[in-house]
């Protein structure tokens, strides 16, 4: 799972200076927006590694700090952590709140991304 910053997500997912979401990743993803203060993020963080090795090949996951990330997370309206957002290649996000179990994720991730 890696730690993306603004300037990341603006080069790599969407540039959020567009009035409509383009997603720019050739994957689906999934972001996590959490702190290092936050017990239940540091509870999703397993269920998302073990995600991660699943879907190798086949999506991208990212975190992103909301303490470091305020303007990022402000545009997302995120007011609680985890938040998760699921970023299908070609349709809109869509955003999930609190910790989701493992097969939860899974679903969402066969659901949203066709995979």
């Amino acid at each position: 799972m890696e730690k993306i910053t603004k300037e990341f997500f603006n080069e790599n997912i969407a540039n959020l200076s567009n009035k409509e979401w383009l997603f720019l990743g050739e994957k689906p993803a999934i972001i996590k927006f959490g702190a290092e203060w936050c017990n239940p993020c540091k509870m999703i963080d397993p269920i998302l590694e073990e995600v991660s090795k699943e879907y190798t090949d086949k999506i991208h996951i990212y975190k992103i700090d909301v303490d470091e990330e305020q303007e990022l997370a402000g545009l997302f309206g995120i007011q609680s952590v985890p938040s998760i957002l699921f970023v299908p290649l070609k349709e809109q996000p869509q955003m999930a709140l609190g910790v989701l179990p493992k097969d939860v994720i899974k679903k969402a991730i066969n659901d949203l991304f066709k995979i």
